[in-house]
């Protein structure tokens, strides 16, 4: 139980630096270069992990790494960006709040783990939780918008649980490294026809990258395929939710204002669904499910003895009569 609680802790490291990328795109990076914003964040964070695990892709991961980065890194980070330009960010967040429903299917089918109750409804719980912390009222919403983000929901989704299945047997350092440098190098030809010149960077631009490149994007990236490794697609998709809740938290402490009663309520409700996918949650409900009802015993029937009534007045007389 202590081991899955230590990778439960590595696996939220992901989400959490992912909440605050939002933050740190709109305040330091350049906002009309999202294939290049995309390449420079993965290109160099997938660089500094090849540095740390010093293993280069063999045999089939030559393959493998092109397909893992470009649903998980180069194609998800272009549908993630154009989903912020069109739709608020409640519509995005609660949509993107479906991925742990989708991996639990996916992994179901690819990876033989079946749903598991407290799986399902820690995921119902957490989607109600993030509707209840993001959704203050009526939004407009862009079908265009909402196409890019269920896209980019379900590209990495797949990806997640493809890279589960074929990580058996490789270091999860290398194996993100090269999803990372593979998904930069898709972006870059991209980036080049469509948005021409890299955007020139100030202090305030090369600090953001630096930020995103190394906690959000490396050490974040490591951290995710590490718990995909330890723990079920299930309980790792749930951790997800912590995603929108430390966007949620940044804002507000950075905004200097308290939560309100309907955010801490969905809070509360994320967190709630974040603890149902454990997997110590999940083997109580098992063993309370299997385990066996009261034995009934019977008590022993007393032993018989046979008794004499007593023979009433008449007959004593009649029997001495006889004598």
């Amino acid at each position: 139980m202590e081991a899955n609680f230590r990778w439960v802790l590595v696996t939220a490291m992901a989400p959490i630096a992912w909440g605050t990328t939002y933050f740190v795109t709109h305040q330091s990076l350049p906002p009309d270069y999202p294939l290049y914003g995309a390449a420079i964040r993965a290109l160099p964070a997938g660089l500094l992990l090849l540095l740390l695990s010093r293993r280069r892709p063999h045999g089939s991961w030559w393959w493998r790494s092109l397909v893992l980065g470009t649903l998980n890194m180069s194609a998800f980070f272009a549908l993630i960006y154009l989903a912020a330009q069109l739709l608020p960010t409640s519509v995005a967040s609660t949509i993107m709040a479906t991925s742990p429903v989708v991996m639990m299917l996916l992994a179901w089918s690819l990876l033989s783990e079946r749903p598991r109750i407290p799986h399902l409804a820690g995921a119902g719980i957490g989607i109600a939780g993030v509707c209840l912390m993001l959704f203050t009222g009526a939004a407009a919403v862009d079908p265009l918008g909402v196409l890019a983000s269920v896209a980019a929901m379900v590209m990495s989704s797949f990806g997640y649980v493809l890279a589960k299945r074929w990580n058996t047997g490789v270091d999860a350092l290398a194996s993100t490294s090269w999803q990372l440098i593979a998904g930069g190098l898709v972006l870059l030809p991209f980036a080049v026809a469509l948005e021409g010149s890299p955007p020139a960077l100030d202090g305030l631009a090369i600090l953001g990258f630096g930020y995103v490149t190394v906690v959000a994007t490396a050490l974040a990236f490591a951290a995710w395929f590490t718990g995909l490794r330890h723990l079920p697609a299930g309980t790792v998709g749930l951790v997800g939710l912590l995603n929108p809740v430390a966007g949620v938290l940044l804002g507000t402490a950075i905004a200097g204002e308290a939560l309100t009663a309907r955010q801490f309520c969905g809070l509360a409700l994320v967190l709630l669904g974040v603890l149902l996918g454990q997997p110590v949650v999940a083997r109580l409900t098992a063993s309370l499910r299997n385990r066996p009802g009261p034995a009934l015993t019977l008590a022993p029937a007393p032993a018989l003895t046979p008794t004499l009534a007593p023979a009433p007045a008449g007959d004593a007389r009649v029997a001495e009569a006889s004598c």
